[in-house]
């Protein structure tokens, strides 16, 4: 079995936020939520009025795979880390939301193709 993934940027900016007091945001314009001891973090669509750090994904739904199937997502997440961009990942049944700072986004794809994945705009 080849690791290699198809990935589609997705063509949104997001925000991630860490909400420490928090155990549901205060409206429903999220895309994904992760509850745990130290709060809340959120990933919602930038707003193009909000100042913050903006990340870029790419996932990897074009191949869907099972929570089963070992390695999937270390093999995007390895060559990222290795390239030194930082990442944040939200994941599905199926797929991978890996998201990456807005201004690394091309050294992201870069990294993800010299690994043997396709990058689709």
């Amino acid at each position: 079995m080849t690791l290699a993934q198809r990935l589609h940027a997705v063509p949104s900016q997001f925000l991630v936020e860490h909400l420490p007091n928090a155990t549901l945001p205060e409206d429903d314009e999220w895309i994904a939520l992760v509850r745990a001891p130290e709060g809340l973090t959120v990933i919602r669509d930038a707003s193009p009025y909000t100042e913050a750090e903006r990340w870029v994904g790419f996932y990897s739904g074009a191949d869907p795979h099972g929570v089963d199937v070992p390695g999937m997502l270390a093999a995007l997440v390895g060559p990222l880390a290795e390239a030194g961009v930082p990442v944040f990942v939200a994941s599905t049944f199926h797929a991978d939301l890996v998201l990456v700072p807005e201004h690394r986004r091309k050294d992201a794809v870069e990294a993800l193709t010299a690994a043997g994945h396709r990058v689709d705009p």
